[in-house]
């Protein structure tokens, strides 16, 4: 296949260099840091089980959303805030019959995406841990399953993921899924960012834990005034969290660590948003997001 990512982050350049590495063409779009030092040297691919620098032919790079053109499928990384404007960005270059996987967080990607984009858009929910360790240089944590929506071309996806080495299931449920995700970023992200701890040393801290049931508490009550069928296991999926990616920090402590604006209003800002318009008190929920919007408008000199 020929495949785009659009926003080679550390979560798009690791599905695009594990499809690169299966032979399948793949161009990365995003910064120029990260686009010189792929066209340089390559992309260095750091997993579990190798290292290594995976290149052309299979794997080039670019920053222009035009690169998208004449690919099969496009994976669609990039912030939840800048979610409508690469959509449009990239929309005027997409084949008709291109699919566009949304590999984002929060739940709500795929239908924002579908009003700038024509062709055909399916959610996708992401369990990985990775980071960019430097320019062009991606290091895996752990995991990396997904799961994906019905779709035209979601068959051809799937598989082409799976022989990838990524395991990917096509589920009926996303929307439950997409909230259950949800519910574990919102129980973990704010707290790692706020105390700049990786999941497995945060869970240790004093009454965590509870906070974490609490976050979790009002998101299922939300999600069920809204009307989601959930997993059955949302809170075992939380507590596995810690066990399976003990030394990640989660993006949303990457990126005030780095003084960058997070996707904090996609996730606890989302299910503070949603409460309040179906009469659900959020005020865990609230309180993590004013707190992580603090320190980033103190980052930003806003305050």
């Amino acid at each position: 296949m020929k495949i785009a990512i659009m926003g080679a982050g550390a979560v798009g350049c690791f599905y695009g260099g594990m499809l690169a590495r299966a032979g399948h063409d793949v161009v990365l779009i995003g910064r120029a840091q990260h686009v010189e030092a792929i066209e340089r040297d390559g992309l260095r691919l750091e997993a579990l089980s190798f290292d290594e620098h995976i290149g052309r032919p299979h794997l080039t790079a670019s920053t222009e959303a035009a690169a998208v053109a004449g690919a099969d499928l496009v994976l669609f990384c990039v912030k939840s805030s800048d979610t409508e404007s690469a959509g449009a960005s990239i929309a005027p270059h997409l084949r008709a019959d291109t699919l566009v996987l949304t590999l984002q967080n929060g739940v709500d990607n795929a239908e924002r995406l579908r009003t700038v984009i024509p062709q055909d858009v399916a959610a996708a929910v992401v369990y990985v841990a990775t980071e960019m360790a430097g320019p062009g240089h991606v290091r895996h944590h752990g995991r990396g399953e997904l799961v994906i929506e019905p779709a035209r071309g979601s068959l051809a996806a799937e598989q082409a993921l799976t022989q990838a080495g990524v395991p990917t299931e096509i589920s009926a449920n996303v929307r439950g899924a997409l909230w259950a995700k949800l519910m574990v970023n919102c129980a973990y992200n704010a707290l790692s960012a706020i105390s700049q701890l990786p999941y497995g040393r945060l869970v240790q801290g004093t009454g965590v834990l509870d906070a974490m049931q609490d976050v979790l508490a009002e998101c299922v009550a939300v999600a069920r005034a809204d009307g989601v069928t959930l997993p059955p296991d949302v809170s075992a999926s939380v507590s596995r969290i810690a066990e399976t990616m003990p030394g990640q920090y989660s993006s949303t402590a990457q990126d005030l660590a780095r003084g960058k604006h997070s996707e904090i209003d996609h996730l606890n800002g989302f299910v503070v948003r949603r409460g309040a318009a179906l009469g659900v008190a959020t005020p865990v929920n609230r309180l993590l997001h004013a707190l992580v919007k603090l320190i980033e408008d103190k980052a930003q000199g806003a305050i």
